[in-house]
C-alpha cells in the first residue's frame, strides 16, 4: 500500500496582505479624474484643447507630417502603430506653450473650486 502524501491546496485563496488594502484606496490622481468626468469638465477641457489646436494650425501640421511619413515609407509598408509611434513625440512637442498654459490654468481653477472639495 502506498503512503498518502499531503499536497498544498491549489485552490486556496491567498492570505490577505496589508499592502493590498492600501492599493484598493483610490489615488489622488484617480479621485481627480473621476471628479473631472463626473462634473463634465474633462469633456470641456478636451473640447477647448481641440479648438485651440485647430486655431493654431497644429492639426494641419500634424496631418502634413503623417502624409510625409506615409509617402516616405510607402503606404503598404507602415502600420498605424508605426505612424503613432513616430508622430506622437513630434505632435506633443509641437503643442504651443500658450495652449499648454491655458489648459493648465483651467485645471488649476477646477482643482481649487468647490467641485473637487465640497
Amino acid at each position: 500500500m502506498m503512503p498518502l502524501c499531503r499536497r498544498a491546496s491549489v485552490n486556496r485563496p491567498p492570505t490577505p496582505d496589508v499592502s493590498n488594502d492600501k492599493e484598493s484606496e483610490p489615488t489622488l490622481q484617480e479621485i481627480i479624474n473621476v471628479k473631472l468626468i463626473e462634473s463634465g469638465e474633462k469633456e470641456r477641457l478636451k473640447e477647448l484643447l481641440r479648438e485651440r489646436l485647430i486655431e493654431c494650425g497644429w492639426r494641419d501640421e500634424l496631418k502634413a507630417q503623417c502624409r510625409a511619413f506615409t509617402r516616405k515609407k510607402g503606404r503598404a509598408n507602415i502600420t498605424v502603430d508605426d505612424l503613432v509611434r513616430t508622430i506622437t513625440p513630434k505632435g506633443r512637442a509641437m503643442v504651443p506653450d500658450n495652449v499648454k498654459a491655458e489648459l493648465l490654468q483651467r485645471i488649476r481653477s477646477f482643482l481649487l473650486s468647490d467641485a473637487l472639495w465640497p
